[in-house]
This record gives C-alpha cells, sequence and structure tokens, in this order.
C-alpha cells in the first residue's frame, strides 16, 4: 500500500524527525554518488528530498511518482521537474538514466518484479541504481510513525537476492538511520552520536534503513560467431605461381 504524497511530504518537510531522516540519507548517497555532472539522474517514489544536490550539475533530473502515491511539484521556486506515472510504464526512455534513486517505492509496490524490470529498462551502460528500503532488523520498520514502518521491509541479504533474479548485480551496501525513530528532545539531540557511534559500531544494532546499489547485468552474447571458412595452413605456407607454364 503505497503513502500518499502529502504525509511524505509533511514528514520530510515540516517534522524534526523527518529533516533529520532527510539530512541523513543525503549524506550517505553522497557517499555513493558524490557528483553527477552532465548526467541523467532519476528518483522513483518519493526521491525529490535526496535529488537536490544534483539539480545544478546534472543534465537532466527527473522525479517519478507513481500513481497510487500522488504526485507534488518540485521543486518549490523553480521549473518544475516531478511527473506522475504509472508504477511500471515510466516516460523515460531505455537506456537513458546515469543515475537512479528509489526510495518509498519497492517495499509497497504490488508488483516488485515488474517494477525492478523497469528500472532495469531505463537503466544506460554504466550506470547505477540505488535502492533504499527499511532494514528488517530495524527500529524503523518497527513503528508507523515514519514512512519506513510501510511495506515489506528487507534484509540486506533478501534485497540483494531480489535484485539478483531481475538482472541486477549487487556491487555497494551500508546500513544507516541508527537514531531512534522519535520525536522526543532527548533523542533528537543526541541523533549524530547515534549516527556515529552506529556507523562505527555495527554490532551494537541494525540501522533503521537499507541501501543498496547496483548496476545493470550484461549478457554475452550467445550463439556462433560470424561464420568465415579458415584458410588451410598449407594452402598459406605453399608459394602460387605467378604465371601458368607455357
Amino acid at each position: 500500500m503505497h503513502l500518499d504524497v502529502q504525509d511524505l511530504r509533511n514528514f520530510y518537510y515540516r517534522s524534526t524527525l523527518g529533516r533529520a531522516a532527510q539530512k541523513t540519507l543525503r549524506e550517505e548517497i553522497a557517499q555513493f554518488w558524490p557528483e553527477a555532472k552532465g548526467q541523467t539522474v532519476a528518483g522513483f517514489g518519493f526521491a525529490v528530498p535526496f535529488l537536490r544536490p544534483y539539480l545544478s550539475e546534472a543534465r537532466r533530473v527527473v522525479g517519478l511518482m507513481p500513481a497510487p502515491q500522488g504526485v507534488i511539484a518540485w521543486p518549490q521556486g523553480m521549473p518544475n521537474v516531478s511527473v506522475l506515472c504509472e508504477e511500471t510504464l515510466w516516460p523515460l526512455e531505455t537506456g537513458h538514466v546515469d543515475k537512479l534513486l528509489v526510495v518509498h517505492a519497492l517495499e509497497v509496490s504490488d508488483k516488485p518484479s515488474e517494477l525492478l524490470q523497469e528500472c532495469c529498462r531505463v537503466l544506460g551502460p554504466g550506470g547505477s541504481a540505488l535502492f533504499v528500503l527499511p532494514n528488517r532488523a530495524g527500529l524503523w520498520s518497527r513503528t508507523d510513525a515514519t514512512p519506513f514502518g510501510y511495506g515489506r521491509p528487507y534484509s540486506q541479504g533478501q534485497l540483494e537476492n531480489t535484485l539478483k533474479a531481475e538482472g541486477f548485480v549487487p556491487e555497494r551496501h551500508v546500513t544507516t538511520l541508527y537514531q531512534p525513530p522519535s520525536e522526543r528532545g532527548v533523542w533528537r539531540k543526541t541523533a549524530g552520536m547515534w549516527e556515529r557511534l552506529g556507523g562505527s559500531l555495527r554490532i551494537i544494532g541494525a540501522g533503521g534503513v537499507v541501501m543498496v546499489e547496483a548496476t545493470k547485468r550484461v549478457q554475452a552474447p550467445r550463439g556462433p560467431g560470424v561464420k568465415e571458412p579458415a584458410r588451410s595452413p598449407l594452402e598459406v605456407l605453399q608459394p602460387k605461381p605467378s604465371a601458368k607454364p607455357v
């Protein structure tokens, strides 16, 4: 079940917890993708809060929002780049996306396999997709106070196996959002400490979000190559007369 776009907007832009989550996730995404100069960057689901750093340098930025969720104009005060689309039919050409960010999408999709096939279709050669999902072992998936408490949470292994089954090759992964999913002042004041501690000592607990970067698998060519008759080695070595004998 998709969350309403208004609820997602209110969480990330109007709540203290949402703004803290946005900051933490943005920093992690920047570790995967520090720049996108001259590239096409797309986000599906509700990825727009994390696409802003690429607006100034990317050749094109597109925010794709599924119809069951709804759409909002984004970014404010600038030409709109968000579009409403079908979950498994995007208005993008095949193989033209360099970076694809998928947030609040796969875990709530009724057609996860078809969705991943569409992700694979639009991704270009050398491009990468970054999937951000609730971590099954984390605290954030156990409360409906945030958008990460809805849908099907994944473990890192489950997500990577799902991606492999649909033609992706997982490359890198990370867990984040170690701060408790609470608006209480004591947790907000110590959020940075929890993120630093969780990132350096991951054994103390699991982060609320798992991120996996993946590339599109390139299939090896099948079948015989160009058929060309091989010349006999003896034929190559034997000298040929330059003229016919009289």
